[in-house]
């Protein structure tokens, strides 16, 4: 299998007609890209080829409306009354309230200069960035294989380099893909004349996909059906206190081997995804109950004090004691039983985390009291992180509002480094 292309982030340019030609040829594929996770800081990256130099790396945010990188020091900028700066001040970070949508120019007093609010979803910083135009590449597919290099302009935010704090080495900036009018996903849709929905497949180890457009999804061995007409379920896509992220609904409630876990009746089960936290976190009125409850499904018999390596994990168990199956160590199953009937169930592959050679942990952990989102609103109830994520494919489907899942699917014999990135002769 050759190495996967990665997604190409070049000069910004001033005008869409630059690459004109370029998109013309290609519209209406999806696009694809591979996705890296960093083994120093967890999170998942869309490789990146930036002024013809290989190396760099957009973090991928399901909460992120914008896409931003440091840039150049002749960059243009848009101006203050462009639709596009209006869409880039939809959404504000916590703590970072609307203040206008740009600044004088400093070549032009009487032209207003667009800036948006990039925004770091790992150190929480968040700063003032120009508006402009980015030429951006991806692959086109037909969901076995890449097929040839699509390129197109994209409306992106800059940021200096200290908006890079704790991000992967080789960081250039986030690519935002939540439900907003310049996440990428909408501007891959706009400029490609796709659907607007896109498929995530995290990886546990190797090289992982992402495809945006729509279109079915073939992972290795390709003669099976695609992946994509293999979801263990969807449900609907729910708005959540002006966030542009994900949300779902787990209206009946979470179960741990099949008995419904006792929640306190206000306890509003509201579930958010994000690719930039480690594993999953639940409000302190859920994660109580649900961790008593899967403690008293496992017994004892196994149960160790967790080591130092164990922190924030407070269940740990003698992983040799634990059975192995191909889906993870057999433990009590989740499940987020969701709106519409479907349960988006946990196996142990994404509940149990290998701490050292002889633990491994009930990898959920209790959400920081006054947690906040974007807005500055309080957090859901429950934060799917991305841990619990790996090794599933989720569909984002934003013209039918749903969201798709496949359950881990390292129980039909896949796992999310399946994809063949190689290009047909």
């Amino acid at each position: 299998m050759s190495k996967p292309r990665p997604l190409l982030l070049a000069a910004a340019v001033s005008t869409l007609c630059v690459l004109a030609s370029t998109v013309a040829g290609d519209g209406g594929k999806p696009l694809v890209t591979a996705i890296t996770k960093d083994a120093a800081t967890f999170l998942y990256s869309a490789p990146v080829i930036r002024n013809g130099q290989p190396g760099h790396q957009l973090v991928l945010d399901l909460s992120g409306p914008i896409i931003w990188s440091t840039c150049a020091a002749d960059h243009r900028t848009l101006e203050c009354n462009s639709v596009a700066c209006m869409r880039a001040h939809r959404f504000h970070p916590p703590g970072c309230p609307h203040t206008g949508y740009g600044k004088p120019d400093d070549d032009n007093p009487y032209r207003c200069k667009c800036t948006a609010h990039p925004h770091n979803p790992v150190c929480g910083a968040t700063v003032s960035g120009d508006v402009t135009r980015t030429a951006l590449s991806a692959n086109a597919t037909d969901g076995r294989n890449p097929l040839r290099p699509v390129s197109f302009v994209a409306v992106t935010s800059c940021a200096p380099d200290s908006l890079l704090s704790k991000l992967p080495d080789g960081a250039v900036g986030v690519a935002g893909l939540a439900r907003s009018g310049l996440s990428f996903p909408a501007q891959v849709a706009g400029t490609q004349k796709v659907a607007k929905t896109f498929a995530l497949c995290l990886p546990r180890a190797g090289t992982g996909v992402a495809i945006f457009g729509g279109g079915p999804l073939f992972l290795i061995p390709a003669e099976r059906p695609a992946i994509t007409e293999m979801l263990a379920g969807d449900t609907p896509l729910r708005a959540y206190r002006g966030s542009p992220g994900y949300f779902i609904s787990a209206n009946k409630g979470i179960a741990v081997n099949q008995a419904k876990v006792p929640l306190p009746d206000h306890a509003s089960l509201t579930i958010g995804l994000s690719s930039t936290i480690r594993y999953t976190e639940l409000r302190r009125d859920v994660y109580r109950p649900f961790i008593r409850a899967f403690d008293q499904a496992m017994g004892q018999s196994a149960r160790v004090t967790p080591p130092a390596a164990a922190a924030p994990f407070e269940l740990c168990y003698d992983s040799s004691k634990l059975s192995s199956t191909r889906l993870g160590y057999f433990v009590p199953q989740v499940d987020l039983m969701l709106d519409g009937g479907k349960n988006w169930t946990v196996f142990g592959g994404n509940s149990m985390a290998q701490v050292d050679r002889h633990t491994a942990c009930f990898a959920f952990v209790e959400m920081k009291e006054g947690k906040t989102g974007y807005g500055g609103r309080a957090a859901p109830a429950v934060v799917i992180g991305g841990f619990q994520m790996e090794d599933n494919l989720v569909v984002f489907d934003e013209e039918k509002q749903r969201l798709g899942f496949s359950g881990l699917l390292t129980g039909r014999g896949f796992s999310c480094s399946n994809f063949n990135f190689t290009m047909p002769a």
